[in-house]
């Protein structure tokens, strides 16, 4: 699971939820405060009409007043005027809602003098606040019976204008929050992923830390929350590198105690051999199977430790050659005969000398052991993209595809590859090729005959390989 996505989603889903509730009352208040607001400038409108009643009726007569009335609170017709867009009719007309508003007036013998709105007289007039269907339209009403006068005065409003109106304002205020809102998620995603920028920082190097190479994790760069965890994995890691050097140093030992005795033995059995060499022949072989195998352990705890190994650009052409030339009498002896294809003439790489020999020796070696008489090996030199492949194919009974992954593995023996080997050569063929940020692969002939290929890849610039020998950081403290 993705803290990650976890913590987007629940921050994103909770700020999609507050904000449509808060949107949704928002606009929900925004409606009720504006139908209150049209409420009460329907009061105040009828309480000017009733105004101008009380100022006309002590001296104007009743048809007098109608006339008066219906010349100040007729609308005029400004339809003409009206266009879809334009709410402000041109040229001082007004505007258009103005038609929406209408007036009555009757006499406190509840005669008509002015009737705009054209109701229905069977409505009755009642004080306060109703409503009126008039033309398929609806409409607010106030009315009001004046105290002093005894006239009645209602005032109306279309309810379509009403709600027009209150849409468009409560949608004002709610719009620009959901507009917002898409960017508002895209900030709490952003704000998520900066905030584990620090958790990032920390998987980098243990992704790319190698057995040889422990170090402990930046407690300065760790947040407050993991600062614990951090400071335990740190532990963890001190730990398991002391484990490791252990290991390694009592192979070490133990390999570097046994060649003497191996050797004293090797050198017994040669002068007892000379008597009755047939005795000693398989016993010889052993020990030297053993001197053998000593020897790989050896190699292999320095290949480990690294320790000396630095990077030099070196002649990969000319190291090859004179590895070949190592070789060549073991080659003589099984009648197999050693080729160089060098594509390149002159390549160059950055890398230790000595290991890249090693290796070299290493796979020929192996190539010889497994190699019918009178067959060749073939050792090609190329360049690619960025480095250059050293590609070895004998004609020996191969390696299945299957077991080619497991053969590169420590102290495994195929039982394809019968022989005098440890199970360690492939393995610290491969763990040289990797110090210097190259890779090692097993693949069968492409001419389709029986035999192995292995493959050695080694970059031109390897710049900062991970030669052990320049960490260990956790092993010094």
């Amino acid at each position: 699971m993705s803290l990650t996505r976890t913590l987007s989603v629940m921050v994103a889903t909770t700020v999609l939820l507050i904000t449509l509730i808060t949107a949704s009352w928002g606009y929900y208040v925004s409606n009720h405060q504006l139908e209150e607001l049209f409420d009460a400038e329907l009061a105040q409108s009828t309480r000017i009409v009733q105004g101008l009643v009380q100022h006309l009726s002590d001296t104007q007569s009743q048809d007098q007043l109608a006339t008066i009335l219906e010349k100040t609170l007729q609308l005029p017709d400004s339809a003409m005027h009206e266009t879809e867009n334009d709410e402000i009719l041109p040229g001082g007309a007004g505007h258009k809602y103005e038609k929406k508003i209408a007036f009555e007036v009757w006499s406190p013998d509840r005669e008509p003098l002015l009737d705009t709105l054209r109701a229905d007289d069977t409505l009755g007039l009642y004080p306060g606040y109703s409503w009126a269907e008039v033309t398929g339209f609806r409409w607010r009403t106030f009315t009001l019976k004046d105290p002093t006068t005894g006239f009645w005065i209602r005032t109306a409003q279309r309810e379509d204008v009403r709600d027009e109106l209150s849409e468009e304002l409560a949608l004002g205020n709610v719009l620009p929050v959901f507009l917002a809102l898409p960017l508002l998620v895209i900030a709490v995603i952003i704000a998520v992923q900066v905030g584990f920028r620090p958790l990032r920082r920390l998987e980098r190097p243990v992704r790319y830390m190698a057995p040889e190479r422990i170090h402990p994790l930046d407690e300065k760069q760790a947040p407050k929350e993991v600062a614990g965890l951090v400071n335990a994995v740190n532990g963890l890691l001190r730990r398991l590198n002391q484990a490791l050097e252990r290991e390694r140093r009592f192979s070490a030992d133990a390999a570097h105690e046994l060649r003497t005795p191996l050797t004293a033995l090797r050198l017994n059995l040669e002068k007892l051999s000379d008597k009755h060499p047939e005795d000693f022949r398989g016993l010889t072989a052993s020990v030297d199977r053993m001197v053998h195998l000593v020897e790989q352990m050896l190699l292999l705890s320095r290949v480990d430790s690294g320790t000396d190994f630095k990077p030099e650009p070196q002649n990969l052409s000319a190291l090859v050659e004179q590895c070949i030339a190592d070789v060549a009498p073991l080659a003589i002896r099984k009648d197999i005969e050693p080729a160089l294809e060098d594509e390149t003439r002159n390549a160059v790489v950055s890398c230790h000398s000595a290991l890249i020999s090693t290796l070299m020796r290493s796979l020929l070696a192996n190539a010889i052991q497994y190699s019918p008489s009178g067959t060749q090996i073939t050792t090609r030199i190329s360049a690619t993209d960025n480095g250059f492949s050293i590609r070895i194919c004998d004609q020996g009974p191969g390696i299945p595809t299957n077991d080619r992954e497991r053969a590169l593995s420590r102290f495994t023996r195929l039982d394809q590859r019968q022989g005098a080997g440890a199970g360690l050569g492939l393995a610290i063929a491969r763990r040289i090729a990797e110090l210097h940020k190259g890779s090692l692969t097993l693949s069968g002939r492409e001419d389709g005959r029986s035999g192995l290929c292995v493959e050695v890849w080694l970059p031109t610039d390897n710049s900062g390989a991970g030669l052990p020998g320049q960490a260990g950081y956790l092993s010094s403290q």
